[in-house]
């Protein structure tokens, strides 16, 4: 049986073979191809944790449980000892002042100093806020993950159970536009699946993260709904390698896939906005070594 993780690893290895070299954004160069999509199978316990690289998991789901809170602020992220967003704040206040400051101050300073995290430490209307409040043109906030679980339990047949955070109109004030964008549900003989579409995919370092993220997200709202876990299918748009990442892709592809891990809950919270973190278990997970590779902003 072919392990499902090598689904990544012929995703990698395509993008080596045939993607188009295109000058981004960030300045650093990528392989892209447009148009991918991987599927994995909850139902036994299985997660599509990375065996041939670790990935670290926690804070993955740190993240994923940050969104949930409808926060935007970075100091609520640090606290937990999570620097992922940190890039985007901290290349601002850089161009912006002048100030060369290391990542290590430029946090100290957020989790220390009230003034430095208000002028600093606000990140926009990113994910969060739009997952949790939405805001319509009456003024009115919409809250889409209280409304699906409503959904999920109340008509679960509905073809209209998803949420997003594509704002158009508040794109421009965010730290980053968002990246994994819908997030769409179906349910069939009590399994919750769920399919999110990513519009650009940085494959070596956020496919794996944000696959994490969103499993956990689908146990605590399959949980939520009272339904078991089905599939997790994943939609890439613009699926891409940055050139600073091709000798880390290929150490990645010359290692064989272990033993897929296990995730489940410990607990049943009263409601999707009580997990935490020590809720989460994972067994079975013994990766090859971490492959480390610089964030490209």
């Amino acid at each position: 049986m072919r392990h499902s993780e090598q689904q990544y690893l012929n995703l990698l290895d395509d993008i080596l073979a045939r993607g188009s070299r295109r000058i981004d954004r960030t300045g650093v160069g990528t392989l892209s191809i447009f148009g991918a999509m991987a599927r994995f199978d909850l139902s036994a316990g299985e997660v599509p944790i990375l065996t041939t690289k670790r990935v670290y998991w926690k804070t993955a789901v740190k993240e994923m449980l940050w969104f949930l809170t409808g926060s935007t602020r970075l100091r609520g992220l640090l606290q937990q000892n999570v620097a992922i967003w940190t890039d985007w704040p901290l290349d601002l206040y850089r161009r912006s002042t002048g100030d060369p400051i290391s990542q290590e101050e430029f946090e100290r300073r957020i989790l220390e100093d009230d003034a430095f995290d208000a002028a600093w430490g606000e990140l926009g209307p990113i994910y969060g806020k739009q997952w949790r409040r939405w805001q319509g043109p009456d003024g009115r906030h919409h809250d889409q993950i209280a409304t699906l679980i409503h959904t999920l339990r109340t008509n679960p047949a509905s073809r209209r159970m998803l949420f997003h955070a594509w704002n158009v109109a508040e794109l421009d004030q965010m730290a980053l536009p968002p990246c994994h964008m819908v997030y769409q549900f179906h349910v069939a003989d009590g399994r919750l699946s769920c399919m999110m579409t990513q519009r650009s995919v940085d494959i070596l370092l956020g496919a794996p993260f944000n696959w994490v993220g969103t499993v956990a997200l689908q146990m605590m709202i399959a949980q939520q709904a009272g339904l078991e876990l089905g599939d997790f299918v994943w939609v890439g748009g613009d699926v891409h390698l940055y050139l600073n990442h091709v000798e880390q892709a290929r150490e990645q592809l010359s290692r064989q896939p272990r033993p897929a891990p296990r995730m489940r809950l410990l607990r049943k919270p009263a409601s999707i906005d009580d997990y935490r973190i020590e809720d989460f278990e994972v067994t079975g997970y013994a990766p090859h070594d971490p492959i480390r590779a610089a964030v490209a902003v």
